[in-house]
């Protein structure tokens, strides 16, 4: 028997609307308590969407308001400027 082509999971970013493996994304975690953060583990609970590892992807996110629709809830320019943050330390 061959061997199983393992399958790659993919996510849409929220920026710039293309879908790529997970593992290039980075997971942005609305958590049960409704606080919005980085999850560069990808394994925090809560819900989560996918944006690429360039702050400029997250501007368009911002900007569209994609993150807000995605989790049903406001966020606060402090919560963006928080995750531009950590973005530009991963990059």
């Amino acid at each position: 028997m061959t061997g199983a082509v393992k399958k790659i999971p993919m996510r849409m970013c929220l920026g710039c609307g293309e879908m790529k493996p997970k593992k290039e994304l980075v997971r942005v975690v609305k958590s049960p308590e409704g606080d919005i953060s980085v999850d560069l583990t990808g394994k925090k609970s809560g819900r989560g969407a996918y944006i690429c590892r360039c702050a400029e992807c997250l501007v368009k996110a911002k900007k569209s308001r994609r993150l807000e629709k995605a989790f049903s809830c406001r966020i606060d320019d402090e919560v963006y400027s928080l995750m531009e943050k950590e973005l530009s330390q991963q990059e």
